[in-house]
């Protein structure tokens, strides 16, 4: 390998770090916000499992329910379900849900800054 190549991959390497840092850091305070809109601490985002379990309990009323994600079938369908609870819940609609679920990235970041989703409370349902 000649030396300009080892430099290129060097500083390609270092700017997809950066890219992915960015993307982090952007995620984490779209999750912070959304956390703190439904009432919860904005730090319980950023523990592992921790952030799992309140935003189940922000969407459904019980946190309990993300269990069900480790039952075959009834995981997936759940999976599903939950964009969908999780826009009813910020009183968007089933069609922002499922843009939720089908290109989450672009529409999460849309519920976490868009100042007219305000936190309507759990939905009532199971799925």
């Amino acid at each position: 390998m000649d030396e300009s190549y080892q430099v290129a991959e060097a500083l390609g390497s270092g700017i997809g770090s950066l890219i992915s840092l960015a993307f982090s850091v952007i995620f984490i305070i779209a999750n912070w916000r959304l956390f703190e809109r439904a009432g919860e601490d904005g730090w319980k985002s950023i523990i592992p499992i921790l952030n799992v379990y309140t935003m189940f309990k922000i969407v459904y009323g019980s946190g309990w329910k993300f269990l069900l994600l480790f039952v075959p079938i009834l995981g997936g369908v759940l999976g599903i379900a939950y964009y969908i609870r999780l826009a009813q819940a910020y009183g968007k609609s089933t069609g922002f849900g499922i843009g939720l679920l089908l290109l989450m990235p672009i529409f999460y970041l849309m519920l976490a800054f868009d100042n007219n989703a305000q936190y309507q409370g759990p939905c009532s349902s199971f799925l």
